[in-house]
């Protein structure tokens, strides 16, 4: 009983102050790649390959999803450059705060995606999850 009690008073309170964390040192483009994830258990990262031949580019791509990412509940778009997205993802429960990079890489042709929580030691897959959403969008055709 004491145990559960505790349990539900550190989700309370988790719920109560939405603790943010710290935003990560290694966002951003290194030598022309977002970072690897540090562990798969709170990261995910992808790099998905555009196809030239229907005069898509990584950059067109990049553009096609930030209309899906701000439908997208909880998450807001921070930087936004040229061939660069940065958006933050809020879990509306208890405000965990993940990162979300795009990168247009025009020299190779792919779209770099990661997507990484700021807190915890698991995600429970909703990195993993939100990159696929986006992959679908992509490379999915629609159903007619």
């Amino acid at each position: 009983m004491i145990y559960l009690l505790q349990h539900l008073t550190v989700v309370l309170s988790l719920a109560l102050f939405h603790i943010v964390g710290p935003v990560p040192i290694d966002l951003g483009v290194h030598d022309g790649n977002l970072a690897p994830c540090p562990t798969p258990a709170h990261c995910a990262r992808a790099d998905w390959p555009i196809q030239q031949g229907r005069g898509d580019t990584p950059q067109s791509a990049l553009e096609s999803l930030i209309p899906v990412l701000e439908a997208m509940g909880g998450v807001d778009v921070v930087e936004r450059a040229e061939g660069y997205l940065h958006a933050t993802a809020t879990s509306s429960l208890f405000g965990f705060v993940d990162d979300l990079e795009l990168y247009a890489d025009t020299e190779n042709g792919i779209l770099q995606a990661r997507s990484v929580s700021r807190l915890g030691d698991s995600d429970l897959g909703v990195n993993s999850k939100r990159l696929e959403i986006l992959r679908q969008t992509l490379f999915v055709a629609p159903q007619v």
